[in-house]
This record gives C-alpha cells, sequence and structure tokens, in this order.
C-alpha cells in the first residue's frame, strides 16, 4: 500500500511481455509489440538497472505451505525481514488483520525441524499456523497486469518455461545445474554466454541444461515487479471457505479473474488463500462483492501493507 510511481504506457507494456517470457530477448519483444527495438532494450534495461523489475527463476520442490504469524508489539517488521531471508520462502508479506505476517515456503523431505524448531524461534514471533498447499490454481508467473492479444500471447509464450501448478522435477539434478540455477536465481535473464562463463561450461552443455532444468519442471523463470507500478496500489490476501465440494469448481473461477494474481488450495481452516491486486479499495470491495463465490462459507481479508519479498526475490521497503 506504499504510493510508488507508475510506470509508463511503453514500460507496461514491456513488463507484460516479460511477465509473458521473461527471458525473451528485446528483439522479439519490440517485433510483437511494433516498437523500435532500440527504444524497447533502452527502456527494458533501465527497467532491470533500477530494480523496479527483476527475472528471477524459483526452483520448484516437492511441496509448499503458507505460514500465518502472530508477532510481538514492534517486532511484526523484524519477523517478516527474518522471514524473507530464508532461502526456502518465496513471498513474505505485513498484513493486517489477525495476522502480522504471511510467507510462502517450499521444501523437501521432513517438515518436523522447520514446524517444530525454526519458524517458532522467528525473532518476534508470538504463534503461527500453517497452511500445507495442496494445489496451485494459479501462480504469479500467469499474472498479466493487463489482458494481451491471443496473437500476442502466442507470440511471447517460450516453447518450455510458462506457468505451472504442478511440477514434478525430473530426477538426475547435477552439481552443475545447481551452479546454473544460483545463476539464473540472481538473473533469470542472464545469457548462456554469461552462464557458462560463471559456472565454466561450454555453451552448448548451458544451454542443454537450461533446457533440460525447464522441461524437467526444475524451475519456472518469473518477471517480478511491484503490482503498484503498473497501477495496482492495493493488495489483499484472501483467506476463503469453503464446502470441500466447492473448492475445485471455485478456484477454477477465481484462476480466470484478472485481479487475481495467485490462488492455492490448501489444508486448514481456510480452503483457498487468494492473492488479489486492484486499484482502489473501492475495486476490493466491488471485487469481494460481486465475484460468484458458489458456496463459499466465510471470508476474510487482510491488506498487505508492505511486500518485503516477491517470487524469491528481496524488494526494498
Amino acid at each position: 500500500m506504499t504510493q510508488h510511481e507508475v510506470f509508463n504506457d511503453l514500460e507496461r507494456r514491456i513488463v507484460i511481455a516479460m511477465q509473458i517470457d521473461g527471458r525473451a530477448t528485446w528483439r522479439k519483444i519490440a517485433r510483437v509489440l511494433r516498437e523500435p527495438e532500440r527504444t524497447v532494450a533502452r527502456y527494458g534495461q533501465a527497467l532491470l538497472e533500477s530494480g523496479r523489475v527483476s527475472v528471477a527463476a524459483i526452483q520448484h520442490h516437492s511441496g509448499s505451505l503458507v505460514a500465518s504469524f502472530t508477532c510481538a508489539p514492534g517486532t511484526v517488521r523484524v519477523a517478516c525481514e527474518a522471514l524473507a531471508q530464508r532461502a526456502d520462502t518465496s513471498f513474505s508479506y505485513m498484513v493486517t488483520g489477525q495476522s502480522d505476517v504471511v510467507t510462502e515456503l517450499h521444501y523437501d523431505g521432513d517438515l518436523a525441524e522447520i514446524l517444530t524448531m525454526q519458524l517458532p524461534a522467528t525473532p518476534g514471533v508470538n504463534s503461527l499456523a500453517v497452511y500445507p498447499i495442496m494445489k496451485y490454481f494459479k501462480t504469479i508467473r500467469a499474472w498479466r497486469a493487463e489482458p494481451v492479444s491471443e496473437a500476442q500471447e502466442r507470440a511471447l509464450t517460450p516453447l518450455t518455461g510458462g506457468e505451472l501448478t504442478e511440477w514434478n522435477p525430473a530426477p538426475g539434478l547435477t552439481e552443475n545445474d545447481s551452479m546454473i540455477i544460483e545463476v539464473l536465481r540472481k538473473d533469470g535473464r542472464a545469457s548462456i554466454d554469461a552462464i557458462s562463463r560463471q559456472v565454466k561450461m561450454s555453451e552448448s552443455s548451458v544451454s542443454r541444461r537450461v533446457d533440460w532444468l525447464l522441461r524437467g519442471e526444475q524451475i519456472s523463470i518469473r518477471t517480478l515487479v511491484e503490482p503498484a507500478l503498473l497501477g495496482f496500489p492495493v493488495e489483499a490476501l484472501l483467506w476463503v471457505q469453503t464446502s470441500p465440494h466447492s473448492v475445485e469448481a471455485l478456484g477454477q473461477r477465481l484462476r480466470l479473474l484478472p485481479e487475481v494474481r495467485y490462488a492455492a488450495a490448501v489444508a486448514g481452516d481456510a480452503q483457498l488463500i487468494v492473492d488479489v491486486t486492484v486499484r482502489t479499495q473501492k475495486d476490493l470491495y466491488r471485487f469481494i462483492s460481486n465475484t460468484e463465490w458458489g458456496e463459499m462459507v466465510q471470508l476474510k481479508t487482510a491488506m498487505v501493507l508492505s511486500a518485503r519479498k516477491r517470487g524469491g526475490r528481496l524488494f526494498a521497503v
């Protein structure tokens, strides 16, 4: 809910193109947008260099959960920062409502140590509630600031590395693969040449392994940006309670709505967690009151005050 200077029209269109394919060349984006390549490259590079937009790989794991924390007075920012600094979290938000901080965490194997030792020891935390994610309906990889034509979507969609709502990472991850992932985690647009220099592999080998990592569902490439910069300064997390037989249909409806950035089915006292971004609080009210929620039992709304981390990348506060 912080005030931001919004992007101009061309910046906005470039960002939307990068949301479709974060590794698309400036030439490809310029061709689809029908703009001069030099202009697109200049604006696009400026967006990346300023830090207002970043492209990063996120590595997939066997399990995910959302954790909701209450904090001691005066410690909310400390707790949010501590959770954001964890390598296994993908987002860390300060929010209103019954919780103070909400984070998403990805893991492999046994959760016992994370849940019983690590998370409760987070500085400032008084209590926590954990919601294992059973199914994603939409991730931020599929969110667009505004609709694009089918032709543009088709022209920009990469052959590999599109949105995944479920994944089964292929076995065979090597030490070299891990180094490549680390490079792409820092810079999802790193060229094959740049990656090969950093990991000391041939360009042909790097190209094959990057393709394998994407095809094998090891990673996704995401373009990360504060929604406020795209004209959507109001963000909220909705905790939805509904009857079990309504979860699938409701999740499928929600994923199609442009206001929804993220939607997941979870285990716990809520059945769905939904991240919504809109222009004003009036728009949020209209979304909540007009959306066909089906047989929803209860809806709790938490406003996002600040996002310290999105898509595995730290954001300035």
